[in-house]
């Protein structure tokens, strides 16, 4: 006989799998309890980062896993305050504790694991750790981080950052130096004009500055400019550029606020002759002056017959035979030493005087 239930009653068969997944939603939340791994992923198939612990003090270690990224990418690790996942690194990474960062490369598959010491940044908490590709397309993922017994502050209020834009084609300004030319780093300014069309004033923007040599990725330095564009309002900002040591050839200079593009400025930057010069001279003196010691030093050692003085032997003057005098002969002559022809005779005393009245006839010589 089927047995019928109470009308407006579900079988109870029917009610156990409402009950499993109420138990699941239930049990699913606690199984990330405070000493479990935080996991932070962008958006799925996106750079993904998980923090061994969520919270630590100055002087401990976390270890930061990643997953996701770029195959063999250089990564920095850095914690930093002032900072959240939705609004990033506010200041940049002035807001970061730089010298206890770390650096790891991933593997073909794009994942890394890496200690990171616990430090305190130099900003206030809401604090993060802020994980950020070195070279190449740049991917960042800031995973919320507590740094025990660290000041803890509120965020500032949202500016209208983002809305900088250029209103005049930018330009490279400064001429290369002696010292450039012998392989100084070259040094320009970027001169560029903005303005803001947002509603809220713009104070201290952060731009970064990238500098691409051919086909290479750009390098990214944040440079800081103070001043503040208000609402509606423009200004001439100039930012330092500067390349390594012995940088020549063709560069590209470009400027990004945010995430925003702003501008791309080629830079032909000259070959530092002067290194090319000293090089090809160092290569022909120091030849030179190592065949000469060498040369120096064979006519030293070599054999001689006895008796015989070296060939560059100093000769001591010689003393003259005078006896009693050590006088040297001086170099002019004296009148006895004179040549004959040049010597004039003396009036001799027995020699009588000429007369001054006329020529004489003796009866002999008429």
């Amino acid at each position: 006989m089927k047995r019928r239930h109470p009308r407006g009653r579900a079988p109870a068969r029917r009610t156990v799998p409402a009950t499993l997944l109420l138990l699941l939603a239930v049990l699913l939340p606690l199984a990330a309890a405070p000493g479990a791994a935080a996991t932070v992923r962008a958006a799925e198939g996106d750079p993904a980062v998980t923090l061994s612990k969520k919270e630590a003090g100055k002087g401990g270690e976390i270890t930061v896993k990643g997953t996701g990224w770029r195959p063999e990418a250089l990564l920095m690790l850095l914690i930093c305050g002032r900072s959240s996942p939705e609004r990033g690194v506010i200041g940049g990474t002035n807001s970061c504790a730089n010298a206890d960062g770390r650096a790891v490369t991933t593997d073909k598959k794009g994942a890394f694991s890496r200690k990171l010491p616990v430090a305190e940044p130099p900003e206030p908490c809401p604090c993060v750790v802020h994980v950020a590709t070195v070279t190449g397309e740049q991917a960042v993922v800031d995973a919320v981080f507590t740094v025990a017994g660290h000041p803890t502050a509120e965020l500032p209020p949202p500016a209208d950052e983002g809305r900088l834009s250029v209103l005049a084609t930018p330009h490279l300004e400064g001429e290369s130096s002696l010292l450039t030319w012998f392989g100084a780093p070259p040094v320009r300014q970027l001169v560029v004009t903005v303005g803001n069309p947002g509603t809220a004033p713009v104070k201290d923007p952060v731009f970064e500055i990238g500098t691409a040599h051919g086909v290479f990725a750009p390098q990214w330095e944040e440079r800081q400019w103070r001043g503040t564009v208000a609402p509606g309002g423009r200004a001439q900002v100039r930012l330092p550029v500067d390349l390594s040591a012995g940088a020549h050839g063709d560069y590209q200079v470009s400027l990004r606020y945010g995430t925003k593009l702003l501008a791309e400025q080629p830079w032909r930057v000259s070959r530092p002759w002067g290194v090319t010069l000293f090089w090809v001279l160092l290569c022909l003196v120091v030849p030179a002056a190592v065949f000469r010691i060498g040369m120096a030093v064979v006519d030293k050692v070599r054999p001689r017959p006895t008796g015989t003085a070296p060939r560059h032997a100093h000769r001591a003057p010689a003393r003259p035979t005078g006896t009693g005098s050590s006088t040297a002969a001086l170099p002019w002559f004296t009148q006895d030493s004179a040549p004959a022809q040049h010597r004039r005779s003396a009036p001799s005393e027995k020699r009588p005087p000429p007369t001054t009245k006329g020529h004489v006839w003796t009866r002999n010589g008429g």
